[in-house]
């Protein structure tokens, strides 16, 4: 926007004031904060300045659901493991992260010499490393302002990024309202390195270094950067921050005050490289491990890192086909008030109450539980306590013993403070999707305080399969903050989902962007590799993927498409970048102006589209009902001739009474085809009878009105002596001297590029003469002299079956073939004009030079072969911007139909078109799948 480009309030005032001296308008200021980016002023500025209309939250549509909440996406940067699957690897394998540090690294690090060297000193953490990387041109953010911001800003920004695209969900196809819920540590970045600089910070925005460090705006920027318009709460509860921020967004969901959330926490403390100080009898561990429920435990390792989960009602989950790793089927928060020993004491009765609560609020017996992910600190009397209030709200609900598995994540990573709750949760979700108990590690012997004999409770040590008797797998998660906020969330495991739609297409188009090339390069090699790993993924789990790229990333300019068959076959293409199949290309910004192409006579042949009328519904549909329109007009179902394969085929579609309705129909269906995949056309050009079906199009002509005219127009020439028409290499100034009292002006098809009409007789000598001197020359495919004299008694019947339909003023501007430019409504409504535009010659290179004067425009031929855009793409007003692209295959080419067509579609998307992937997928029901993240660099 303005701002970020360097704007300011100044220069808006300049700007304004410049607009409404062009413009000639009266313009307010404020439309200006209205509209903050170039694309979206000039979009109100032309449609007279329309207001958005508000969002609305789904929940106002669909009425209440249950109480469940899925959570549909999850991403975290923890120790050791730089995202989602790299942490359960490492705690299903039993790994440790915590660093441990060399007396070097901690003296390079500016660490006191004296500290080090102090026996109480314990030398380990987990820490992420390379917390100062970040990509800030990928969130459009400029170098100075990320200096001067707050890690933890940095690195939530970027894992709320990657939690949506885990959930393949673009944030602005979203049809709802999607909320960020989130807190952070302590900002140590501004005490560590910005107050001992404070010139430098004095030297810029002071406001951009305060928002930049404040805990306020953590949540706030993501909405921003994200466009994500519910609500936007920094939560601060101490350790437990992470998880009651998961459960005030579930109660915003349930609410209706938001349809999806972010929900989550980070926590960064500076320097990474740096240890503790052990205290007998505080709260972190003498031998820099977390050895939670364990009798030689002594407290907690401290560590980073941060983790976002997407939530969302379950009800609309399922209806949308999310990927659902768990379920929260309730959650309670309290404090525990002062009934303590100390304000940072933990409390039996607060947690006993919040267990209790939790479990209510779920309608869950804590009997059904069997895997509770603790707090789990490792500390002297907080681990006791813990477990004596678990086991006084479960055994308010069962006697049995030792059947609940409990564990700690803080065993393998460290006590990731403001962060901690979340990852406890991720875990346990982790566990219930893939139907495993991690170990928890360090532990030997139970604390002696902790009676787990007489308690529901044992230590999972061993990683197993998570097995139980009856009904669901279900699990609670307890986040504890010091201070007395207390969360505990009640989870089961993911409904089944349904049995997988087999795709609708054998081909998939496999779609990939990011913002420079590295990046798109990593990107794909990320989902090459991806690929190679899923050996057994089907073609429905294929077309998932597929699915899940197109509707779930937002589209980027550096673009990348593949149409593949299968996993194998685009694994093996993406992982060695193959560029006869991996096409890859640099879009404008923007969405860019299309055109269709429609095609005339002569461009038709057997069989052309045969394989969308197989393979494509909708397209079968368009077909069929024009067939059964023209069907009183023909006499025959048109069918049985554009299908036809037999000796005689050819010959049928030579006449003009048949190829003048085969091809309007296949050239509608097929604009058609591209509209319900969200191809919207802002100019339409036909070529002769393609002018016909661009009126169509345009809301000119009613279909069944076209179809009647169309056949009719066929029928009338058809009666006419048999004639020829020749292509001639010739600008049209050299071609009107030579036609003599016989010939015509057919088309002007480029500035060199004529076609001439006449009798057979007349033909065949121009044709001597010019090849005699050398030019080539080209009999068209006609079995008639259209556009020429020969045709003129046909011009009255059809003025007067015209002056019996109603003509509307076109809806999608066109250009005429009579006069190369674009059609006014008084022409497009007169009776006249289409008479004339049988006659006259076809200023078919006038169009195209017109439609080329926009220079991002993609023209589209919807025809049968390519023609036109043969022709489109020779034109001399052309330039690198343009695309032009055809939708059918030569009748020498061997693709199939649907085949081709799909790559252009393709390539219409690698190109900046907008695609309404819905509209591909749709009578499909194709679900979202979890994929590998954009690379930032």
């Amino acid at each position: 926007n303005f701002f970020d480009l360097g704007g300011h309030s100044l220069l808006l005032t300049k700007v304004h004031a410049r607009l409404r001296e062009v413009l000639r308008r009266d313009l307010s200021l404020v439309t200006l904060f209205q509209y903050p980016t170039v694309a979206t002023l000039a979009e109100a500025l032309a449609e007279g300045g329309t207001t958005a209309t508000a969002a609305r939250s789904r929940l106002d549509q669909r009425g209440a659901g249950g109480r469940e909440i899925a959570i549909i996406g999850m991403a975290g940067r923890f120790p050791g493991a730089p995202g989602i699957p790299e942490l359960w690897r490492n705690v299903t394998e039993g790994v440790e992260s915590i660093r441990r540090f060399s007396e070097e690294e901690l003296l390079a690090a500016g660490t006191d010499p004296a500290l080090v060297a102090n026996p109480n000193y314990v030398r380990a953490k987990g820490i992420l490393g390379n917390v100062e990387l970040f990509d800030a041109q990928f969130f459009g953010l400029n170098p100075r302002e990320v200096e001067l911001m707050d890690p933890q800003h940095r690195i939530f920004l970027e894992c709320c990024h990657e939690a949506m695209e885990r959930a393949a969900w673009d944030p602005d196809r979203f049809p709802g309202l999607v909320g960020v819920f989130a807190g952070e540590s302590m900002n140590t970045y501004m005490i560590m390195n910005l107050l001992p600089h404070m010139e430098l910070v004095a030297s810029t925005d002071t406001l951009q270094a305060s928002l930049g460090n404040d805990k306020d705006p953590l949540t706030s920027r993501v909405a921003y950067k994200l466009n994500l318009k519910g609500p936007s709460l920094t939560v601060q509860t101490a350790s437990s921050t992470s998880l009651a921020a998961v459960h005030t967004a579930c109660r915003f969901l349930l609410q209706g005050d938001c349809d999806m959330a972010l929900a989550g926490g980070v926590s960064i403390h500076l320097p990474e490289v740096s240890g503790y100080m052990f205290e007998e009898g505080g709260t972190t561990a003498r031998d820099g491990h977390c050895r939670a429920f364990d009798a030689q435990a002594t407290g907690f390792v401290s560590g980073h890192g941060a983790g976002v989960v997407v939530l969302k009602r379950l009800a609309d989950a399922l209806a949308d086909g999310d990927h659902i790793h768990a379920v929260i089927k309730g959650s309670a928060c309290n404090n525990d008030g002062s009934l303590k020993v100390s304000f940072m004491a933990p409390s039996v009765e607060g947690q006993v109450d919040v267990y209790s609560r939790a479990y209510e609020d779920a309608g869950v017996d804590p009997a059904t539980v069997s895997y509770v992910e603790c707090h789990g600190t490792g500390t002297a009397l907080g681990d006791p306590i813990e477990i004596t209030a678990l086991t006084r709200a479960f055994g308010a609900h069962t006697e049995r013993k030792q059947f609940c598995a409990i564990g700690s994540l803080k065993t393998n990573i460290g006590h990731l403070d403001t962060a901690a709750g979340v990852s406890g949760l991720i875990k346990a979700s982790l566990a219930l999707e893939h139907r495993t108990l991690p170990a928890t590690l360090h532990f030997t012997a139970p604390n002696p305080r902790i009676d787990f004999a007489g308690s529901p409770f044992f230590v999972n040590t061993v990683t197993r399969p998570w097995e139980v008797e009856n009904g669901p797998r279900r699990a609670g998660v307890t986040s504890l903050g010091m201070g007395g906020t207390n969360v505990h969330v009640v989870l089961e495991e993911p409904p089944a989902p349904p049995p997988a739609a087999p795709p609708a297409r054998p081909w998939q188009l496999v779609v990939l962007s990011a913002k420079s090339q590295q990046a798109l390069d990593s990107l794909t090699l990320r989902l090459g590799d991806h690929l190679e790993s899923q050996a057994d993924l089907d073609p429905a789990g294929f077309a998932d993927v597929a699915w899940s790229l197109q509707i779930g990333r937002k589209p980027l300019p550096w673009r990348r498409v593949l149409l593949a068959a299968n996993r194998a076959e685009a694994a093996t293409r993406l992982s060695t970048l193959d560029p006869e199949h991996v096409l890859t290309l640099t879009a404008p910004p923007g969405d860019r102006p299309v055109a269709f192409l429609l095609s005339g006579q002569g461009s038709q042949y057997p069989g052309m589209g045969h394989g969308l009328y197989q393979a494509e519904p909708s397209f079968r549909d368009d077909v069929d009902t024009c067939c059964r329109l023209l069907l009183p007009h023909l006499g025959l179902d048109l069918k049985d001739v554009l299908f036809a394969t037999d000796d005689g085929a050819d010959e049928r579609l030579r006449q003009t009474a048949l190829a003048q309705p085969a091809l309007f129909v296949l050239d509608w269906a097929t604009a058609r085809l591209w509209m319900r995949w969200g191809v919207r056309p802002g100019a339409l050009l036909g070529h002769s009878l393609g002018e016909w079906v661009a009126a169509c199009l345009a809301g000119v002509l009613g279909l069944e009105d076209a179809l009647a005219l169309v056949a009719l127009r066929g029928a009338l020439m058809q009666r006419m002596p048999p004639g020829a028409m020749l292509s001639v290499p010739l600008p049209e100034a050299e071609v009107l001297p030579r036609l003599g009292a016989h010939l015509s002006l057919a088309a002007v098809n480029g500035p060199a590029a004529c076609v001439v009409s006449g009798p057979e007789e007349a033909v065949e000598a121009l044709r001597a003469t010019l090849e005699a001197e050398e030019r080539t020359c080209r009999r068209l495919q006609t079995s008639h002299a259209f556009h020429s004299a020969m045709m003129d008694p046909v011009l009255q019947p059809l003025a007067d079956r015209l002056r019996k339909v109603r003509l509307a003023p076109p809806r999608i501007p066109y250009l005429s073939n009579l006069t190369g430019t674009w059609i006014r409504a008084e022409e497009a409504t007169d009776p006249q004009y289409w008479v004339r535009q049988l006659r006259n010659a076809v200023r078919f290179a006038d169009g195209v030079a017109a439609l080329l004067e926009e220079p991002r425009r993609i023209l589209i031929e919807t025809g049968p072969s390519d023609a036109l855009s043969t022709l489109a793409r020779r034109h001399g007003a052309r330039t690198v911007e343009h695309t032009v692209l055809a939708s059918l295959r030569h009748p020498k080419e061997p693709e199939n139909d649907q085949k081709f067509l799909l790559a252009a579609l393709g390539r219409f998307w690698l190109a900046g078109g907008t695609v309404s992937w819905e509209g591909l997928a749709a009578g499909e029901r194709r679900r979202r799948v979890p994929l590998p993240t954009y690379p930032f660099e």
